[in-house]
């Protein structure tokens, strides 16, 4: 294997793990309660709250790449990251406005999964899932461009 593959390949590994870290802070700590409300909600109220979110959201997860890519001079370009964000912005949004989750759940024949709340709530599970593949998604964007 080349010095450039093993490169590419630990890039994409301590990409995906800040990507994870700043989803974490992003969808649990910046996130406010308002915008956790209204963000899947039609109309302004719901543009507002889904704006707010996925502009903190994504500050967050800015943050903690940067901070990493700083600390461990990651050869990062600026078209990966315009791909890797631009994809994650996309995709996070969609995946927040809930009624795709919830379709999704029924394509997969899982919809009492979808309403259930107690041991777990399956919309949150499975919101954290598609986020997480998304992340996925974008830390390979990143790394690879």
């Amino acid at each position: 294997m080349s010095a450039e593959q093993l490169t590419l390949q630990a890039t994409f590994a301590v990409v995906l793990l800040a990507l994870l870290i700043g989803h974490q802070l992003g969808d649990h700590i910046a996130q406010t309660d308002k915008q956790a409300d209204n963000k899947a909600a039609k109309g302004r109220a719901g543009f507002r709250a889904m704006t707010g979110h996925l502009l903190s959201y994504h500050l967050t997860v800015g943050a903690v790449l940067a901070g990493t890519a700083i600390v461990l001079e990651l050869p990062l370009s600026a078209t990966g990251l315009v791909a890797g964000f631009g994809f994650s912005i996309v995709s996070h949004g969609i995946v927040d406005r809930r009624t795709p989750v919830r379709r999704l759940l029924r394509a997969t024949r899982s919809p009492v999964f979808a309403q259930q709340t107690s041991p777990v709530c399956g919309m949150y599970v499975a919101d954290q899932a598609l986020h997480w593949f998304s992340l996925f998604v974008a830390a390979l964007l990143i790394a690879r461009l």
